[in-house]
């Protein structure tokens, strides 16, 4: 498994791209957002320093927009222009039930793309 995109979609670490980025599933409500502090396959440090992940937030925003955006137009499509409370509802509640998978997601973009760590196809067989 040496596909990046591929690695991303899963939440693998950016290094081996095996060891998983998340403890626990997404649909793990209570605990959803837990990492381990380093790849259990390479020993990969997931927080390359304090507070790295604040800069996930402005990746959420993007994410939190584009769902407003497919929302409010599939509502205005898919149910001829409702009241606007119809927009608000469908809104806040697709926001919802996804924000497990735009935190995760962000949280991995931005180790990937600012983490400072490239994949090297030897770590991708050791273990710890």
């Amino acid at each position: 498994m040496d596909s990046t995109l591929v690695s991303i979609l899963q939440q693998r670490c950016p290094r081996c791209h095996q060891g998983p980025l998340f403890k626990h599933s997404a649909l793990n409500v209570a605990r959803f957002t837990e990492m381990p502090e380093a790849c259990p396959v390479c020993g990969q440090v997931y927080e390359p320093e304090p507070g790295f992940y604040w800069g996930a937030m402005y990746i959420s925003f993007a994410f939190s927009t584009a769902i407003m955006l497919v929302v409010g137009f599939a509502v205005y499509y898919l149910l001829n222009d409702p009241d606007t409370w119809v927009y608000i509802t469908a809104v806040a509640v697709v926001a919802l039930l996804l924000t497990p998978l735009s935190l995760r997601y962000s949280r991995t973009l931005m180790l990937y793309l600012f983490g400072s760590v490239r994949y090297d196809a030897s770590y991708a067989t050791r273990r710890l």
